[in-house]
C-alpha cells in the first residue's frame, strides 16, 4: 500500500460488494485511501484474497478494518445500549471470535488497525459488565498485538473522561481510539472538541462526520447526522484541534444516509471541504 500524506483524505465505506466496483466508486470521489467497514453478515472465507488484489490493483490504502455485528441497531439510545457492540451478554463469545476474525482478515491485508464500536462502557468499574468488556477488550487487543495492530475503540457513546478511565484501566498499549466528533453530539456525551483534547494522546484515527444534538424533548433519542460542515460540530475547530494535538494520520469521511446519490454527493462535498480547511488552519 502506498505511503499517505499527513492529514491525507480518505472516506469510511462498506464491503459486502464486489471489492474492484466498490473501491473504483471510492477513487471516484477523489481519495486514494480509506476504512473498510465489515459488516455481521459478510462472509470472510475468501475475503481476504479477494480484497487484496483490488487494493493492489487499484492503488488505494486501507488504514482501518472497521467491524460491525448482526442484530445492532442504532434506532435511539436504549436500543444502542442493548445492542451495541461488546456489552450485550447473550452475544458476546459470537462477536469476541469475529473481532478476532476481523484482526485475522486485517493481518492478511497489512491493515494496522482494527476498529469497532464496543457498546456503552459502564461508569462503575466494580459494574460485572464493565468487568466483562474490559477482559474482552483485553484479549482482543492482546491478538491484535500479535499481528502488531492497534485496536480502536469509536467514541461517543460515553463522555471523554469514562473512556479515558477505561482506557487506563485496560493497560494496553495498542488500545487507540477512533475519534468520531459527531457521535459525542449525536449521543449527547459533550463537546466533541474538548473531547478531542483530553483523549489527543490516544487518537490513532478519525471521522470527519458532523451532526445535531439530540432534541430535549424527547427522552432517549438520537440526534441528526448531517452533511460535512452544516452540523453542530465545527468542521474549522476539529481541524483546527487536530493541529494542534499534532495529530498526522487520514482525515476519513464518513458518511451515514441511506440515499447512496445523496451519500455519493455529500462525500464529494466534504472532500472539497476538508481540502480547503487542510490549507485555511
Amino acid at each position: 500500500m502506498q505511503a499517505l500524506r499527513e492529514m491525507e483524505i480518505g472516506v469510511m465505506f462498506w464491503g459486502g460488494r464486489d471489492p474492484v466496483a466498490t473501491l473504483r466508486e471510492v477513487k471516484g470521489l477523489g481519495v486514494r485511501c480509506g476504512q473498510l467497514g465489515i459488516p455481521g453478515d459478510m462472509k470472510l472465507e475468501g475475503a481476504a484474497a479477494a480484497w487484496k488484489a483490488a487494493l493492489g490493483a487499484g492503488q488505494f490504502t486501507l488504514v482501518t478494518v472497521f467491524g460491525g455485528f448482526t442484530g445492532e441497531s442504532y434506532a435511539d439510545i436504549p436500543t444502542v445500549e442493548r445492542t451495541v457492540g461488546f456489552i450485550p451478554q447473550a452475544t458476546r463469545a459470537e462477536r469476541e471470535a469475529r473481532t478476532l476474525a476481523l484482526s485475522d482478515l486485517a493481518a492478511e491485508l497489512g491493515v494496522p488497525s482494527v476498529a469497532l464500536h464496543v457498546g456503552f462502557v459502564p461508569e462503575d468499574t466494580g459494574d460485572p459488565d464493565y468487568i466483562a468488556v474490559r477482559e474482552m477488550v483485553r484479549r482482543v487487543a492482546d491478538h491484535a498485538a500479535r499481528h502488531s495492530q492497534t485496536f480502536a475503540l469509536e467514541t461517543g457513546q460515553e463522555p471523554a473522561h469514562v473512556l479515558l478511565k477505561f482506557l487506563k484501566d485496560l493497560n494496553r498499549p495498542n488500545v487507540r481510539i477512533n475519534f468520531d466528533p459527531a457521535n459525542m453530539i449525536l449521543y449527547g456525551s459533550g463537546d466533541p472538541i474538548e473531547a478531542l483534547g483530553a483523549l489527543g494522546p490516544y487518537v490513532i484515527s478519525v471521522h470527519c462526520k458532523d451532526g445535531d444534538w439530540p432534541p430535549k424533548n424527547v427522552p432517549g433519542a438520537l440526534g441528526a447526522e448531517r452533511p460535512l460542515g452544516q452540523g453542530s460540530v465545527g468542521m474549522e475547530r476539529f481541524i483546527a484541534k487536530l493541529k494542534e494535538i499534532s495529530y498526522q494520520g487520514p482525515l476519513i469521511i464518513e458518511r451515514e444516509v441511506e440515499d447512496h446519490q445523496e451519500r455519493l454527493r455529500d462525500i464529494r462535498m466534504a472532500v472539497g471541504l476538508l481540502e480547503r480547511l487542510r490549507q485555511v488552519h
